[in-house]
């Protein structure tokens, strides 16, 4: 992929979203920045400028560091708290109010981050923590917790989240 097709991967799936538009191209350009210690230094201004504008300013905490596939959709992502070692595959949409990350034991470590699949849909003020995995084409209700692994296909609400059906 070139360099301005990798910037712009999550434009088309934004349409309409000036705010997540602008978000994910910052978050993408950083992810460049981040490739290489020689970048990280020339670029040292735009991230942060990034930290300022879109975790400061615009409350949205998406690190560099996060593993996103393309196509990514954020909708009102105020209060949107995505862990740096959390793995999304292609075509996630993330609402407001979300939370996704580790969990920490009574010892002080820490479990692995959550990995969501294709075409997660998470809703607003949903909570994805700790060790789990998330299936393709999973559709996950607003104010659920997710605590355990969902299956492909699915549709998850409350808390904890239990599968509600399974879509054909």
């Amino acid at each position: 992929m070139n360099f301005i097709a990798y910037l712009f991967q999550d434009w088309s799936a934004n349409r309409g979203n000036i705010k997540g538009q602008l978000v994910l191209f910052l978050f993408r350009s950083v992810q460049l920045a981040n490739r290489h210690t020689l970048l990280k230094i020339l670029f040292c201004w735009h991230l942060v400028l990034y930290q300022l504008i879109v975790e400061w300013h615009l409350g949205i905490e998406l690190p560099r560091k996060t593993t996103a596939g393309k196509g990514l959709i954020i909708y009102h992502g105020q209060a949107l708290v995505v862990n740096q070692g959390v793995i999304m595959g292609e075509g996630c949409v993330l609402r407001n109010s979300v939370t996704i990350g580790h969990k920490k034991y009574a010892d002080g470590t820490f479990s692995r981050c959550p990995r969501l699949g294709n075409n997660v849909d998470v809703g607003a003020n949903v909570c994805i923590i700790g060790d789990v995995t998330i299936g393709n084409n999973v559709v996950i209700g607003a104010g659920a917790v997710v605590i355990r692994d969902i299956p492909d296909n699915s549709v998850a609400v409350g808390n904890p989240a239990r599968i509600l059906e399974k879509k054909t």
